[in-house]
Order: structure tokens, then sequence, then C-alpha cells
């Protein structure tokens, strides 16, 4: 639906969601499917459906589940390995595949239109890297959810899961990596249109393109009121329930909702830009995600990878992400996001964060600064063969990093934080990845404490579940092994992955 055929059917709602990305459009689906009765509107300043950071291009469209990704799993101060963060990763990108599942299951969605298998590499070089290789493989391996990882160091071995890393590298070389089979490429842009096409047909549930909020103001008693330019005519909607899902501009938004839990934070923009390949020859030899190291003190969003991609059924590879910086919130926003979004309660916070983080400025302002072959000779520690010629630079999305206040100033978080309003009328969604691929479980977690079910007599834990494994499980305790093992059996046999 496009905003010149959008007629309001009323301006009062249960629900606003703000932002028609990924996270916007799964909270809209679970809502239709655990509470149809309520009605929905979700406004997009844009004219189409996630164009913003759900953009294909601009996400490295990785299934997040810690298969992969070396940053989820760091060395504490006495060299152990911490597993925690990748262990929640990986169980809430599981939930993701089983919505999924029963979701295509009930011919709700086409999982073809956004969903491939694809194995997950891990990639070091030099004796050290190897060894932390070693102790994360050897500390996974031994989880259910890691089960199926292969380690190898083996330049053969390594070569016959992904060619293009080594061919025209030196074979003596010390290189090392693991690989789980089971991984994804995923379309989030594609899968934010297969939500809107479905719960479009919930007469409850209205969609507005170039309608741009302006402010937001609680109004006691009965919601909230939200003024906006529907192409540039201004419109008002009130709404009990409000989520602020627009992607980095969220921290503007929720700034001016002035309730008590914003006034901590601030933001920290940072862009991306790919090198991206078409050149089938090479296309056909990559099918893989290949992670690497980041390089010390880069944000974990700029860690090195090698990405197969399909987008719109033609496959790519993607290297990257390259970082840059500009202080625009969104790649179509303004040059004055970032300043309209200092505040006095922030200022000293972001301050502090810019005198501790001096490294990361200047690795940003390096980073903006490459040209081409700098980029091409950066492709080649993990592609000795790259040729400047197959690659061309294309723009990544946009990225706010989250400004959190602190005792002693200020603090630069990586990943993704939810903000509550102490009521639950009020939820915002900051930071970056892994995002849009626990986009479910983090939905899940702001359905909870949404004033929209306090207000209803539900069993809700019963509903997610049966949405999520319908009735196929009747004892769920997620923490349990055979659990986890015969849903990743299920959600296999329904999408389609045959180990």
């Amino acid at each position: 639906m496009t905003s010149e055929k959008f007629t309001l059917k009323n301006n009062n709602y249960d629900a606003i969601l703000v932002g028609a990305g990924i996270m916007s459009c799964t909270l809209a689906l679970l809502l239709t499917e655990i509470l149809p009765e309520i009605k929905i509107l979700i406004i997009e300043k844009l004219n189409k459906p996630g164009s913003e950071s759900t953009g294909a291009f601009n996400n490295a469209g990785t299934g997040h589940a810690a298969n992969c990704e070396l940053n989820y799993t760091p060395l504490d101060d006495d060299g152990d390995l911490l597993i925690e963060k990748a262990l929640l990763i990986n169980r809430s990108f599981e939930k993701s595949m089983s919505l999924w599942a029963s979701l295509y299951k009930k011919g709700k969605i086409d999982i073809k239109n956004f969903l491939k298998f694809i194995p997950h590499i891990s990639f070091v070089k030099g004796s050290e890297n190897i060894s932390y290789l070693k102790k994360r493989y050897k500390t996974m391996s031994k989880y259910p959810e890691f089960s199926d990882m292969e380690f190898s160091s083996s330049f053969n071995k390594i070569s016959s899961w992904a060619p293009l890393i080594t061919n025209s590298r030196n074979p003596l070389d010390e290189i090392a990596a693991t690989r789980i089979k089971r991984g994804t490429d995923i379309n989030f842009e594609a899968l934010t249109r297969e939500y809107l096409n479905y719960i479009s047909n919930n007469s409850n549930v209205e969609i507005s393109y170039k309608t741009k909020l302006i402010d937001l103001k609680k109004i006691e008693k009965k919601g909230w009121e939200l003024n906006a330019l529907l192409e540039g005519r201004k419109v008002s909607f009130m709404a009990s329930y409000v989520f602020l899902g627009a992607g980095g501009k969220t921290i503007n938004f929720l700034q001016k909702s002035k309730i008590p839990e914003a006034k901590i934070y601030g933001g920290f923009p940072v862009s991306g830009k790919w090198l991206i390949c078409e050149e089938k020859s090479l296309t056909a030899k990559h099918n893989a995600k290949v992670y690497g190291k980041a390089d010390i003190g880069s944000p974990p969003m700029s860690v090195p990878h090698l990405d197969t991609r399909w987008i719109e059924g033609k496959k790519f590879l993607l290297y990257g992400p390259f970082a840059g910086f500009t202080t625009k919130f969104l790649k179509k926003g303004s040059y004055l996001d970032l300043f309209s979004s200092i505040k006095k309660n922030n200022l000293f916070s972001m301050i502090d964060v810019g005198i501790k983080n001096n490294d990361l400025i200047n690795y940003l302002i390096s980073q903006s600064l490459l040209n081409h072959n700098s980029r091409i000779e950066n492709l080649r520690n993990m592609m000795p063969s790259a040729d400047p010629s197959n690659w061309y630079l294309e723009n990544a999305g946009q990225r706010v990093q989250i400004i959190k206040k602190t005792k002693d100033g200020g603090s630069l978080q990586f990943g993704t934080e939810i903000v509550n309003s102490s009521d639950g009328s009020l939820a915002a969604l900051l930071g970056a990845s892994p995002g849009a691929s626990t986009a479910v479980e983090i939905m899940i977690e702001i359905l909870k404490k949404s004033c929209l079910y306090k207000s209803k007599v539900i069993n809700l834990e019963k509903k997610i579940n049966h949405l999520l494994y319908a009735s196929e499980f009747t004892n769920l305790n997620e923490n349990n092994s055979d659990f986890l093992e015969n849903i990743k059996k299920r959600n296999n046999s329904i999408l389609g992955f045959h180990p």
C-alpha cells in the first residue's frame, strides 16, 4: 500500500509503529498473530518498506547465529573464552528460524524469497590467532548449538571450503578456519515485504508511506499524540502504544518523547561501504560467508567478511564493510541529525566518549580517506587474487552506536538495546548488529513489557510458543539440549536444510 492510495480510517489506534523496517514489521506480525483485534498503524517516511538499515545492500545479510563472528566470543583477562553472548545470539536466531518455519508451513510467507542456507566460516592468519580459533572451536563445539562446527589448519581443506581465500596465497602461510554448514544468507528487505504482504490482509493493520514523524508527546490518560507530515500535509494520530523502530533516527524520536529513560542516551553515527563483485567466474566459486578478525580500534560492525549474497535472485560477492563517519543518522537523513541529538543531559557523556575513543575516530577518518586500490589491498588480506577491475564500491547502511551516560561520564556500546517507558506505553530500539537476526526475540521481549499485553487477559507465553512451534512441542525448556536438537531438526525439515 502506498500513501497515494492511503486513506486514514481514523486517527486513533491501539499501536503506532514508526518505521517500516524489519523491526517494526516483526512486531506488527507478532501483534496481529497474538492480539489480532488491536488496530495498528505503521508509518514510514520513505515510499516503500525496508529501505534503510533493512535494505538488502545496507547490511551483511548474515543470519547472525554466532557461528563465525569472532567479536561475539572474546577472551577475558585470564585468557578464557567468553561464550555467553554467542549462546544467547544463537538461541535468539533459532527463534527467528522457528517463526519462519511455522509461517512457511502454514503458507503465510515464502522462505524462497529471502532465505538461503550457506556455510559460515571464521578465517584467521598467524599463530596467535590460530591458537585463539582453536580454543574457540574446542569450547563452542561442546555445546549443542555449535556441535557441528569443524576446524582445520590444512591449506587444502580450507581451499575446498572457500577457494577464493586460498587462491594465490602462499601454501606455507599459517592459516586456520572453522566452518558451520548450517549458516544462512537472509535478505531482510525481502523478509520485511513477506511480513507486510501477509499482515496487510488484516483489516486492523494500516500502512502509511511518505509519512514523516515530526513530534510526539504523552497526553495524560489518553496515550500518545503523534504529529506527522503525510506528503506535506499535517496529520495527527493518537495511540495507546508507540514503538520507535526508525533505525538511527530512533534516538531523535526517543528524545522528543521526553520519557525519563531517554535522558541517558546519545548516538554516534558510523557509515559503511561495500566492495561488490558481480563477475560470474568469481561468484560461482565462493559459496560461504567468511568472517575474519577486526583491526584493533575498529568497531564490531567493521569486522571484515567476504560474503556470498543473493539479492532479487542474483548472486553477488560483498567485501567489507569499510567504515566512515558522517553526521547523518540515516542514509537518507540530514547532516543535522547528530547535532540535533545533543542535549544538556547527554552532552558531557558524548564529549567523554569522544575523548575516550580517539583511536576509533581516527580509524573512521582513515577509512573514509581510502581509495579504491587501498580497499583492494585490504580485500587481498582475505582474497589474495582480487583484481580491482572486478569490484566496485557502494554505500552500505548507516548505523548509530549507543552512547550511554555512566557515573564516570559516558560509554560507547555496540549491539542492540531496548528502551521502555515505565508505564509500558512506549518502546524504542537502539543500536545495530545482531539486531535484524534476533528481531523475533527482541520483539517478544518488547511485547511482554508493553501496555498492550498488560491490558489483555491472555497466556502470552502459551500463545508465543504456539506461534513459534505450533503444537509440535509440549515440553518447552529452551536450555535443554534435547529440546534444542529437536527444534533444529524440525526447522531444518521445514526450511529445507539437509545436513
